[in-house]
C-alpha cells in the first residue's frame, strides 16, 4: 500500500468520547465537572484498546507522505510501542509528545490521535516544513489493556477493560527514569531519547479530580523541570514552553490551568529528560482519569470531550510556536503569579 493511497477515516469515535462543539457548553465546563463520584457513567469502551490505536496509526502512516512509523521496544507483556514520526530536516527544533507513562490516563492518548491526524491535513502540513514532531501514544500499553500481574477487582470503569497506573509487573514507569529497569523505560530512553535530537517534550498525563484554584477545580495543571541539576537554558527553555501551553488553554475561555505541586527527583521523566539529555520539558496534567481503584481520582466522561480538546489545542498551539520562532519571545512571568493547585482531599499526580 503506498503512502497515496486514499484511505476513509471515521471520526464517530472522537464525537462517541463527547468531543462536540465545546464552545457550545458553559464557560469553564473542563473545571466544573463532572465528577465520578459513584453515578457518572465511565466506560472504557469508547477509548482506543491498544489494537485500535495500532490500526489508526497504520492508517495513518499510510496516508500521510510526512509521516513513519516506528517501533521503539515492547512492553513486559510484548506489544510493541510505536512512536509516530514527522521529520522533514533534522536540522529543525525537535518536540516529543508523550502519553500514557500511566495507562489510566488515555484522554492525552485520544488527543494525540487526533493531532496525529490534523498533521495530515491542511491545517498543519505547512508546520512540518520547520518543525520535526515526536508522538508517543501509549508508552505503557499493558497498563492501558489491563493485562497485568496484580488484580484490579476495585478499578470503578465499565466497559470490558480496566485501565490503571502501573505496567504489567506494578512499576511506576514515571519513576524509572534513572534506573530505566522497565522494558517500556530503556525503549523510551534507547531508542527516542538516545537517537533523535530533541529540543522539546511535554510529557501528557491526568490528576486526580480534586485539584482546584481560587475555589474552582482546575481542567489541568502544569510544571517545568524542578531538579536542581537542570541548566538554567534548559530550564528556561521549559518555563517558555508553558508560557505558550498556558496562554493557548486560557484563552479558550474553557480552560482552567494551576501550578503543579510536583518532585524534584531525576528518576521523574520530566526531570530525568532536562537533567539527562538538555531537553526542555513540560509536565501537562489533565484533569481527572480513566479508571482508578479511588473515586475521587476518576472523572465523569461528560468531560471527555473537553479534555481531549485542551490535548489537542496543547499540540497543535505548540508545534505552530515552535515553527514560527514565536515560543522564543514568550513571556514567562506567567510562573510569579500563577497558583499552586491545592487538592480537595488529595491526588494521585505526576
Amino acid at each position: 500500500m503506498t503512502k497515496k493511497k486514499i484511505l476513509s477515516i471515521s471520526l464517530t469515535g472522537l464525537m462517541a468520547l463527547g468531543a462536540v462543539n465545546v464552545m457550545a457548553q458553559p464557560a469553564l465546563a473542563v473545571g466544573n465537572g463532572p465528577g465520578y463520584g459513584g453515578n457518572e457513567t465511565v466506560n472504557t469502551s469508547i477509548l482506543h484498546t491498544y489494537s485500535d490505536l495500532v490500526d489508526e496509526l497504520k492508517t495513518q502512516d499510510a496516508k500521510q507522505e510526512a509521516m513513519k512509523l516506528e517501533v521503539i521496544g515492547k512492553t513486559v507483556k510484548g506489544r510493541d510501542i510505536h512512536l509516530a514520526k514527522f521529520i522533514s530536516n533534522p536540522a529543525n527544533p525537535t518536540i516529543l509528545f508523550l502519553t500514557q507513562q500511566h495507562g489510566n490516563e488515555q484522554l492525552t492518548t485520544e488527543g494525540a490521535l487526533e493531532f496525529i491526524k490534523h498533521l495530515g491535513t491542511g491545517k498543519l502540513n505547512s508546520v512540518l516544513d520547520k518543525v520535526n514532531v515526536l508522538v508517543i501514544p501509549m508508552l505503557n500499553a499493558d497498563g492501558a489493556m489491563g493485562d497485568v500481574n496484580f488484580p484490579l477487582d476495585q478499578y470503578a470503569a465499565d466497559g470490558g477493560r480496566h485501565l490503571t497506573r502501573y505496567n504489567a509487573v506494578g512499576v511506576d514507569l514515571n519513576r524509572d527514569h534513572v534506573d530505566k529497569a522497565q522494558p517500556e523505560t530503556q525503549a523510551l530512553h534507547n531508542n527516542v531519547f538516545k537517537k533523535y535530537d530533541i529540543d522539546y517534550m511535554i510529557d501528557l498525563h491526568h490528576q486526580g479530580a480534586e485539584q482546584q484554584i481560587n475555589g474552582k477545580y482546575v481542567s489541568g495543571s502544569i510544571l517545568y523541570p524542578t531538579n536542581p541539576n537542570v541548566k538554567a537554558d534548559v530550564l528556561e527553555r521549559s518555563k517558555k514552553l508553558g508560557a505558550v501551553v498556558y496562554q493557548n488553554v486560557d484563552r479558550t475561555g474553557w480552560g482552567h490551568l494551576g501550578k503543579y505541586v510536583g518532585g524534584s527527583e531525576e528518576r521523574i521523566g520530566r526531570n530525568g529528560a532536562a537533567v539527562q539529555y538538555g531537553i526542555s520539558t513540560l509536565l501537562f496534567e489533565m484533569r481527572g482519569m480513566s479508571d482508578h481503584e479511588r473515586e475521587d481520582y476518576v472523572l465523569g466522561q461528560k468531560s471527555n470531550g473537553y479534555l481531549i480538546k485542551q490535548t489537542i489545542t496543547t499540540l497543535e498551539s505548540t508545534v505552530r510556536s515552535i515553527a514560527d520562532g514565536s515560543i522564543e519571545k514568550a513571556d514567562t512571568s506567567f510562573w510569579d503569579t500563577l497558583p499552586e493547585q491545592s487538592v480537595r482531599p488529595s491526588g494521585e499526580g505526576e
